[in-house]
């Protein structure tokens, strides 16, 4: 879904109803609902332009570390299922108990 605003558009309309314009005049110039600007405002209230484009990048950069990690995980998972692991079955090597005379376990 395409954004309607970009990010320094939003900033710019709470700036906007920040030094003073009426509350209702911002929302209608703008065409946007009460709900939606305080939305706005508590996402972006405070921010500089710089620090919406910053934002915006580390919320990409997270997205695709996001991306990576459940990829490996898939693929941690698919190597796991290819050689399973019989976990509390230990097997003694008749082998080395017959040449060392000791017990030695395998997994």
């Amino acid at each position: 879904m395409k954004a309607r605003f970009t990010d320094e558009q939003i900033i710019a309309i709470i700036k906007e109803q920040e030094s003073g314009e009426k509350t209702a005049d911002v929302f209608r110039r703008h065409g946007i609902s009460s709900a939606t600007f305080y939305k706005y405002t508590s996402k972006y209230g405070g921010m500089e332009p710089s620090d919406a484009k910053r934002l915006r990048a580390l919320e990409d950069e997270n997205g695709k570390l996001k991306k990576l990690l459940a990829e490996q995980m898939l693929s941690s998972r698919d190597i796991a299922a290819q050689y399973p692991v019989r976990r509390g079955t230990m097997q003694c090597c008749e082998t080395s108990i017959q040449k060392n005379g000791d017990a030695r376990w395998e997994a």
